[in-house]
């Protein structure tokens, strides 16, 4: 069954980055000329996805507002004949049908994920972080969609971490099968030192099966009391196996105050409108500095 759903989980509080995500999501900062998220829904879509919903709680309006159409600015552009600049506002939402539900609290991704029930039936479908941009040249989304379509399992993006920072993450119990995939038979959230499986860890991306929704609903809260979408994950690795794609890409972190910074600085130095002229300032910061 080809994968043509996905679900963008966008309802955190980004309390890593206050004050600054008081008033703005996380999800709609800058990084160049376009928010984080607008880049996460052009992965889904260059990875072949259809329909996206994405979760947001009270506040984040915004975000709504960014993908909604815009008949006032749209016709300004079009007769000052700015059609570039049309077609970068009109693009993303003409090649995808995006969807918009409001998590009512606080509980967890798993709890968010969980809203999207209904949306998704009875098909298999993507997961990606709205906190979670990734930068590669074949979408990250689309090399666990075709990991999906190969083994007929669960998928999980994933990446090394460093040992000292391991347990920030999750850690996962995994065995080589080929090139860069792996099967996943366990998983633990903020493993401590004894916990830890292997340096691997979930990094903002997976692709799973319908009956997740079910493991969800009788899903207990877990650390920090949410409801873990890892701790569903879990279940499924453990009885039918998940795989694991040690993934192909450079992820930031857009509630890490140093990974937002480092997102607008690799990202513009590659940008075909200001990176020349980006690296030539950057060299020129670097001799006035020294």
């Amino acid at each position: 069954m080809r994968i043509k759903k996905a679900v963008v989980p966008a309802a955190g509080f980004g309390t890593r980055v206050l004050p600054a995500t008081k008033s703005m999501p996380k999800e709609m900062f800058p990084v160049v000329d376009k928010p984080t998220i607008q880049y996460i829904i052009e992965e889904a879509v260059n990875s072949g996805i259809e329909e996206i919903l994405i979760i947001i709680s009270r506040g984040k309006e915004i975000i709504t507002n960014h993908f909604d159409k815009s008949p006032e600015l749209e016709n300004f552009l079009y007769k000052n004949n700015k059609l570039n600049l049309l077609d970068d506002i009109k693009n993303i939402s003409e090649r995808c049908d995006i969807f918009f539900c409001r998590q009512r609290e606080a509980r967890g991704l798993g709890h968010a994920v969980l809203y999207a029930k209904s949306f998704i039936g009875n098909e298999p479908f993507a997961v990606l972080y709205g906190d979670d941009l990734i930068v590669s040249d074949i979408p990250v989304c689309k090399q666990l969609i075709d990991a999906f379509n190969k083994y007929q399992l669960g998928v999980l993006g994933a990446k090394e971490m460093p040992k000292d920072e391991i347990h920030k993450y999750g850690s996962l119990k995994v065995e080589h099968m080929e090139k860069n995939f792996f099967k996943c038979t366990d998983m633990v959230e903020k493993p401590g030192l004894s916990e830890v499986m292997s340096l691997y860890s979930i990094l903002g991306r997976c692709i799973l099966t319908p009956d997740i929704f079910d493991v969800l609903e009788a899903t207990p809260p877990g650390v920090g009391g949410e409801v873990q979408l890892t701790d569903a994950m879990k279940q499924l690795a453990r009885s039918n196996g998940m795989i694991m794609v040690d993934f192909d890409g450079k992820r930031y972190d857009m509630g890490n105050k140093l990974e937002i910074i480092k997102a607008s600085v690799e990202i513009a130095l590659n940008h075909p409108e200001i990176g020349s002229d980006f690296k030539n300032y950057l060299k020129q910061l670097n001799l006035s500095s020294g």
